[in-house]
């Protein structure tokens, strides 16, 4: 393809200062998000066993409720019915602590059960807040600040990420030909870096396209919703009237949680309810109830992460909100979770989520080789202009480059190493201060400690970091059918492997002068 050198230039200039800016928040964004594709299977790990005897049957579900209800008024405001337990939620009845709590992430529950005389038993469940605080981490691309803060500035990234992108090709174009499987690692580091960013960018392309798009969605979602809501609502469908249907105060027994899922799967074959949560609404003459019943369908792309939704008539059993219910969504809400699903990879089962992950962390190395390649190049241009030692501008984007993205690595296996050794659940806070802690030592050292050695130094201290987290793994134990132990062991050792490679080629800092 034949472009004017001088348009190209301007390219390359856009896509270098665009990229610059923008890339170390992208590696953190990117590294989070790669290990938040396990963000449930690190939650049910790193939350303890249960001292609750094993859940009712869905037939029994009744008669738990009511005596839990009659000991705990207030878990009727709010209480979940879950049909798949699991290690966070092993019994049949959770409710919030707070019933009031509208919180997003764990919250602490109190679970119900009955023992074998039919007597009601309770625990709390404190939650483990480590693997949600990655992905907090990575929603707000490693900014500690409010979500209302954060979200609009991840935004302003994501559009810098989308110039990069078309600048990127652009620049590219000219030599793709000569150049896209000519990866030429017999050279100088400089041109096989180049290479290396060149192909791995243009292959992984589409995914890098999607992650921008869905990412500007998410940081400016509200006033995207505002114009769904104009689009694809209509408050005249009786889907929709109905919702309010179902006041609180009305005699009408509500359906038994069997009944429920019996109705919904005749309406909606093949979906797979997991939970059933019931939520008072406030409003006149006691408020209003409804019921949201998440699940999945490996047919159909979900919204969320982990489930799509229906909502129901606790009464008839009804459905009477299709706009997030996989497989019978109109072609306008299909069309926006077909985004979300495509951002989440909530498609394909596992062997998805290890393709995101590993094109996430191949992400990551994207943005940190492109500053790197920036960095030798300056360098070259100093050096050519007689200079023996590196300009400011220079020192403090190596230093940033290498203290951020090692802080950043280092700081996720900390926080996942002291998960896994303590014996009690993390909450959020101290889970923030041990990552941010080791996040600003690892680049302060960045900054102070010799040139030469610095980039070797921080890589090793990534790599032992990882060691530990192996090490914590494979002693934490667990039930014997559950794996997890060991593949996290498995891939912490696979990346302190590839640290130890980057530490002995000195971190490819390229600062040798």
């Amino acid at each position: 393809m034949k472009l004017r050198e001088d348009i190209v230039a301007v390219y390359r200039e856009v896509h270098t200062w665009v990229g610059i800016l923008a890339a170390l928040f992208l590696f953190i964004a990117f590294y989070a998000g790669s290990v938040s594709m396990f963000e449930q299977t690190l939650q049910n790990w790193l939350t303890p066993e249960s001292h609750l005897p094993a859940p009712v049957s869905l037939d029994r579900t009744p008669e738990l409720m009511e005596k839990a209800f009659t000991a705990f008024p207030d878990a009727r405001q709010n209480y979940t019915i879950v049909l798949t337990p699991d290690k966070t939620q092993p019994a049949r009845l959770v409710w919030p602590q707070n019933p009031k709590s509208r919180e997003h992430g764990p919250i602490l529950l109190v679970a119900a059960a009955l023992d074998p005389e039919g007597g009601l038993i309770t625990e709390k469940q404190p939650p483990s807040e480590t693997a949600h605080f990655i992905d907090v981490l990575h929603q707000r691309v490693g900014l500690p600040l409010p979500e209302d803060v954060a979200m609009p500035f991840m935004g302003v990234v994501a559009l810098a990420y989308a110039i990069a992108l078309v600048s990127g090709v652009i620049a590219f174009l000219p030599a793709l030909k000569r150049t896209l499987f000519a990866v030429r690692l017999e050279g100088g580091k400089r041109r096989a870096w180049l290479d290396l960013h060149n192909v791995f960018g243009f292959f992984s392309l589409p995914f890098h396209v999607v992650m921008a798009i869905t990412s500007v969605l998410f940081a400016f979602h509200e006033p995207i919703y505002a114009v769904q809501n104009i689009l694809f609502h209509n408050d005249a469908h009786p889907a929709h009237a109905r919702q309010h249907a179902s006041p609180a105060r009305e005699t009408a027994p509500l359906l038994t949680p069997a009944a429920l899922v019996a109705s919904l799967a005749r309406q909606a074959p093949g979906f797979e309810p997991d939970t059933l949560n019931y939520t008072t609404r406030p409003g006149p003459g006691g408020g209003t109830l409804t019921l949201r019943v998440a699940g999945h369908d490996p047919r159909f792309v979900m919204r969320g992460p982990n489930a799509g939704f229906a909502v129901m008539d606790p009464v008839t059993g009804h459905i009477l909100s299709t706009d997030y219910l996989p497989g019978h969504q109109s072609g306008g809400f299909a069309t926006i979770t077909s985004f979300f699903s495509l951002h989440f990879g909530s498609y394909g089962g596992y062997p998805v989520r290890w393709a995101y992950l590993v094109l996430g962390f191949g992400g990551a190395f994207l943005f940190y080789t492109g500053n790197q390649l920036w960095i030798m190049a300056r360098q070259r241009r100093e050096r050519a202009t007689g200079l023996v030692t590196a300009t400011r501008g220079s020192r403090v984007l190596s230093s940033l480059t290498i203290g951020c993205t090692t802080g950043c690595m280092t700081g996720i296996a900390a926080i996942i190493t002291f998960a896994a050794a303590v014996p009690n659940p993390m909450t959020y806070m101290p889970v923030a201060l041990i990552y941010y802690a080791t996040f600003l030592l690892c680049t302060v050292l960045a900054f102070i400690l010799p040139v030469q050695t610095k980039a070797r130094a921080l890589f090793c201290i990534t790599a032992l970091s990882h060691i530990i987290l192996a090490v914590a793994a494979l002693t934490r134990g667990g039930s014997p059918d559950d794996d997890t132990s060991f593949i996290v062991a498995a891939l912490a050792l696979t990346l302190a492997l590839l640290f130890f490679m980057v530490a002995k080629k000195r971190g490819y800092s390229g600062l040798t002068h």
